[in-house]
């Protein structure tokens, strides 16, 4: 398939600038590491509301509970696997307990973080965040998405996660549709076998559905976006259909997307499914797209499962 490709980053960037013009509560941290997360966009336009707290990431979540306690909208961000597991006591303690109003947007997810080895990939955020309780897990599909959700987030009351990659995702998402924290979407309709997916995934996703369409299958695709609240209406629709599901995520399979919907099916209508994603691994170095064939997070890998599931059903 032909997509365009843009970057996450940049478009959580441009989406904090935005919020920075109308919201003047909106506050943003970092961890030194501004340049990367683009928050260094939002500390151009507005200094007096951009916080570095330095290679600090547990007090820079004290900081974030101290603000948003204060009426401060926080945005607070540095890579993923030192947003969550360097501070994971701090966001229980700090944010999550007294239900802060502080937005953890963490870059530089997954195995896609390339070179920088295991030390700097994490595939447990997802999970981190979403046992929590009173946080609200996010994980969007591209930078159009990504826009959409941060604006989302800052109108939304309570403590946040969402997750964001090293590379530039393809644009699957229009910028007119609409988003709404929450709720997945149906990206294709198909009535054979249901893929779901969340993040770089999705494209993922589509590109099994239209190979198998050329093996008369049809598939249909749900861009799951929202991993807590899980849009359990969406995939009860999905089971009806289709009558399996497909999961696909660049995570631990053992407690990210797939997980939460083995929960929801296990507890309520249980059907055939399998789940594509890091299978209870670390990653390595190497460059992103090689280490995403290496680890199975591919539309053949997708096409296994969905061919699996079928033959279950």
């Amino acid at each position: 398939m032909k997509w365009s490709y843009a970057s996450q980053r940049k478009e959580y960037g441009r989406a904090l600038v935005d919020l920075g013009k109308s919201r003047k509560e909106v506050v943003v941290l970092d961890a030194d590491l501004s340049g990367s997360t683009r928050t260094a966009d939002f500390a151009k336009e507005f200094p007096e509301h951009f916080f570095n707290c330095g290679i600090a990431e547990q007090n820079m979540m004290g900081v974030a509970a101290g603000l948003a306690a204060s009426g401060k909208i926080v945005f607070a961000s540095t890579f993923a696997v030192f947003a969550t597991g360097r501070c994971w006591d701090q966001i229980r303690q700090s944010i999550a307990y007294p239900k802060m109003n502080v937005k953890i947007c963490a870059t530089h997810a997954g195995i896609t973080v390339g070179g920088d080895g295991a030390s700097h990939q994490t595939g447990e955020d997802v999970a981190l965040m979403r046992t929590l309780p009173n946080f609200t897990v996010g994980v969007p599909a591209d930078a159009m998405e990504t826009y959409k959700m941060t604006r989302a987030f800052a109108d939304w009351n309570g403590p946040c996660y969402m997750r964001m990659g090293r590379l530039d995702f393809p644009v699957i998402t229009e910028a007119e549709s609409s988003f709404k924290i929450g709720k997945g979407s149906l990206l294709r309709d198909g009535e054979d076998i249901t893929l779901m997916g969340c993040g770089i995934m999705v494209s993922r996703c589509l590109e099994a559905a239209e190979i198998l369409e050329r093996r008369n299958v049809s598939a249909q695709v749900i861009n799951m976006c929202s991993i807590k609240p899980l849009d359990e209406a969406l995939v009860a629709e999905a089971v009806k259909r289709t009558g399996g599901i497909v999961t696909a995520e660049e995570h631990n399979v053992v407690s990210g997307l797939g997980a939460a919907v083995a929960t929801y099916l296990g507890e309520h209508d249980p059907v055939p499914m399998r789940r594509v994603g890091m299978m209870d691994t670390f990653g390595e170095s190497g460059e992103g797209e090689e280490l995403m064939r290496k680890y199975g997070l591919t539309a053949d890998k997708i096409i296994e499962a969905a061919e699996e599931v079928m033959r279950r059903r």
